[in-house]
């Protein structure tokens, strides 16, 4: 039986996980990015439940990823605006982006690009080495221990 939670995990990507890593969560975070702000908003455009939207959203102000700001009184309503932390989930959406319409291609073709609002190029995903500061392929990418983070590394 898989756990809820990845503790006793020394690693950044299930660290990550535990934030992000819930089935809408992504999801909700992308439609951000989109201009999403409002609860209903996020309701209109996504198949989930008020309650589950309502914890996916407290657990990204938690952490940091959104900030939740009132924008009426009278009743009170908020809006839910990514942090700095929050749009720095970018990257992880181009890639995931990127993946699916290279592995789970649609007909008519992508449903969504990045692109960059001072040209309007479109934003593509890419390894580069911080050393060299060239473009690497993913195939010459290996993920390493960093033995002086890791008490007792594996592997």
């Amino acid at each position: 039986m898989l756990r809820r939670t990845y503790d006793g995990q020394l690693c950044s990507v299930a660290r990550t996980l535990e934030v992000v890593g819930e089935r809408w969560t992504l999801l909700i975070v992308r439609d951000a990015l989109m201009g999403i702000t409002r609860f209903d908003g996020f309701l209109n455009s996504l198949p989930i439940a008020r309650n589950v939207l309502s914890d996916r959203l407290n657990g990204l102000v938690d952490h940091g990823v959104m900030e939740r700001v009132q924008y009426q009184d009278r009743p009170p309503r908020h809006e839910y605006l990514l942090t700095g932390k929050g749009r720095e989930l970018m990257s992880v959406i181009v890639v995931l982006m990127e993946w699916g319409d290279r592995h789970l291609p649609l007909p008519p073709g992508p449903p969504a690009m990045a692109g960059h609002t001072g040209c309007e190029g479109t934003v593509r995903a890419e390894l580069v080495c911080d050393s060299c500061d060239e473009p690497v392929p993913a195939t010459t990418v290996a993920l390493r221990v960093n033995a002086a983070a890791t008490p007792n590394p594996q592997p």
